[in-house]
């Protein structure tokens, strides 16, 4: 699918670069903009990693995995789904979603409801968990300003914005099971 023989190409060097279907664009677009802050978020799941140990491993490993798919889904134009494409793009699914919302339910399930905002840190995990978290709604409203602009995916959208709620859930699952949730105190410091 991918081959990688040279990593450099020198065919950037004018601030431009290529979209998944060929097509040149300036490497600040809206649209590589968005692809990249994914990337981004790819690396601070690969942080969140390292201090990760059993299923919760497994649970990041495919969320990179996805969010590779989410990469190719926003690289290539939406319009490439009709016949003229030499084969069918790659798309987030409905499915990587579902899959979301049920990990979600399934950890909330075992948390105590809020009474009051969080603060982001708690165990080295959590801390990281949120960072992901902010740079998934980061990511998310890069992608909401492109479909404004232009047509894409839905099920992209809708994936980050389920995925940023899973780090949200996922960090007071892992900081449960230690020290708790850091409540923010309003006007504390005042």
């Amino acid at each position: 699918m991918v081959v990688l023989n040279k990593i450099y190409t020198r065919t950037g060097d004018t601030g431009d670069t290529a979209l998944g279907n060929g097509v040149r664009v300036a490497k600040h677009a809206l649209r590589v903009q968005a692809y990249g802050t994914v990337d981004e978020l790819n690396a601070t799941i690969g942080l969140a990693r390292l201090h990760a140990q059993g299923e919760m491993v497994e649970r990041l490993a495919r969320m990179q995995n996805d969010l590779f798919d989410l990469g190719a889904d926003l690289c290539r134009p939406e319009m490439e789904r009709d016949h003229e494409a030499e084969y069918t793009p790659l798309r987030v699914a409905a499915s990587q979603v579902t899959r979301l919302e049920g990990e979600i339910d399934a950890m909330n399930e075992t948390l105590e409801p809020l009474r009051s905002f969080i603060l982001p840190g708690g165990t080295p995990l959590a801390a990281h968990l949120h960072l992901c978290r902010t740079v998934a709604r980061r990511a998310e409203r890069l992608t909401v300003e492109l479909a404004a602009i232009e047509e894409i995916n839905p099920a992209a959208v809708t994936y980050l914005n389920r995925l940023s709620d899973w780090f949200f859930v996922a960090s007071r699952a892992v900081n449960a099971s230690a020290e708790g949730d850091i409540l923010w105190v309003p006007g504390a410091n005042r």
